[in-house]
């Protein structure tokens, strides 16, 4: 399950609603990861952009990668402005197996800073700043090039 939603995550509403829809199916694991803007290098916030079709596909071919685990991901992420100290991303794996969902968490959170197709821009001072120094190419998508 991949959600988008406009501006900071109502963190606590997402985890129970995900909570909810897998109380009952006989996982053993729920794990989350919650990312949270930090306050720094002057910034006030971040601001994102995503490519939905990409990042659809990318979070498909992550959750067959997981169902052959038996396990679950879900995915929440924000569009546009997030302010300091309020969540952009949470990602959570479920699975029969605690070992598998915790493995499972760290290479899914590790490979979408990497290659997911989102833009990060720094907010300051009321203004986007594109966050080019922590992008990252986008391998096989042509969407950004080496000298851009």
């Amino acid at each position: 399950m991949l959600e988008l939603h406009e501006g900071s995550l109502h963190v606590k509403e997402i985890l129970a609603a995900w909570y909810d829809k897998i109380c009952d199916k006989n996982y053993g694991a729920f794990i989350p990861f919650v990312g949270i803007v930090r306050d720094e290098d002057g910034i006030e916030g971040l601001s994102f952009d995503i490519y939905e079709p990409i990042l659809q596909s990318w979070f498909d071919a992550w959750q067959e990668k997981a169902k052959a685990q038996n396990a679950v991901l879900l995915m929440a992420h924000a569009r546009g402005d997030v302010p300091n100290h309020t969540s952009s991303y949470i990602s959570a794996v479920v699975s029969p197996k605690r070992k598998v969902a915790l493995k499972l968490i760290n290479d899914f959170v590790e490979d979408f800073k990497a290659n997911a197709p989102i833009w990060k821009y720094d907010l300051i001072e009321g203004q986007r700043v594109y966050a080019k120094d922590r992008s990252h190419l986008l391998q096989g998508h042509g969407l950004l090039k080496a000298d851009a």
